[in-house]
Parts: structure tokens; sequence; C-alpha cells
């Protein structure tokens, strides 16, 4: 089979999977900002604001997917083009760019996201860590101390029986955002992107 020299090989290949991996990186940024915030919020007791935080993690993890299935693409097709298999990872083509600017530019692509993976592997791990040991009673507040205005003595059953409902649609509540955040957390890790950048 008919192999060009290096020298003859395009880059037009390259300009795109570069392009695609700063979107990568910017997506991996998004992602471990989210984390950095959902454990920030889990830190401080913040139960209520999970869901929001959970839906933040799911939506970066999201568009991280999406970028990583388009970088795919785009590797594969450049490896192909410098004659290596379609599943190479980003140091072996790294290693076969032709002189010039690619070699060091892939390089540098390579470093940054590998920081970035062990990153959000850290803070995934670190927000886990801290929704297990969330407390049992999330979404039940402490109890203040008695003022002589509340008349705890002389209130209804009714009144008690209502308070108490809306503390255990609290404790449910709260319960269930824990529960999400930390589904939604263990699935953060990135089988592909480790394996693209050779750390699987």
């Amino acid at each position: 089979m008919f192999r060009r020299p290096r020298g003859e090989w395009g880059t037009v290949g390259a300009d795109e999977l570069s392009a695609t991996l700063w979107r990568e990186r910017r997506q991996l940024e998004l992602l471990l900002y989210r984390l950095e915030t959902q454990l920030l919020h889990v830190r401080a007791g913040n139960w209520h604001w999970l869901k929001f935080t959970a839906a933040d993690v799911e939506k970066a993890l999201e568009n991280l997917r999406f970028d990583t299935l388009a970088r795919n693409i785009e590797s594969s097709a450049l490896a192909i083009e410098w004659c290596l298999s379609a599943n190479a990872t980003l140091p072996k083509i790294a290693s076969v760019a032709p002189p010039g600017v690619w070699p060091e530019l892939l390089q540098e692509h390579h470093r940054e996201l590998v920081l970035l993976f062990k990153q959000v592997e850290t803070a995934a791990a670190a927000n886990v860590n801290a929704l297990q040991l969330a407390p049992q009673d999330a979404g039940n507040p402490e109890p203040g101390p008695v003022q002589p205005s509340d008349n705890i003595a002389t209130a209804s059953p009714g009144t008690l029986a209502r308070a108490g409902a809306v503390d255990d649609v609290a404790f449910l509540t709260e319960n269930a955002n824990i529960e999400r955040a930390l589904a939604v957390t263990r699935d953060c890790s990135l089988p592909l992107l480790a394996e693209f950048l050779g750390l699987a």
C-alpha cells in the first residue's frame, strides 16, 4: 500500500481535531466548576439547592459527552489520514504529527486534558463521599429556642399535625435531592476520554 511521506500529510484534519479538543477542554472545565459548586453546597448543608446543582452537573456531562463523540469522529479521521488505526490515542497521534506546530500543540492538549480529567475525577469522588455522609435528618431544621410567642402548649393538635407533615415533606424532598445528586455524580466517569488520553 502506498504511504505518503510525513511531510506530505495534510493538516486540515488536525485543525478540526484541535478545535474539537478546545471545546472538550471547555466542557471539562464547566463540569469541574459544576462539581465544585455542588460540593460547596453539600458541605454547607444547603440540601435544597441540590436539585439545581444536580441538574447543572447532568447538563454539563451531557454536553461533554456530545463533544467527546464529535472528537472521536475527528480523531479517527485524522488517525487514518496519518496512517494510524482509527482508535489511536492522542499521544500516538501527536507522536506521528508532521513537523511544525502540531506535535507541540497536540501534546499541550493532552497535558491539559489529563489534568482536567484527573481534577474532575477528584471532584466527583469528593462529592460522592460528602453526599454519602449527608446527615440522615437532612431536611429537618434544627429546633430553635422556644419563644413565649410560640404557644406550643396551647397549639391545637391539627396545627401540630400540619407542622409535622410539612417537616416530613421537607425531609423526603431533601433526601430525594441528595439521592439524585449522588446518582448524577456517580455517572461522571468518562471512559471514552480516558481511553483517548491513553489512561485506560
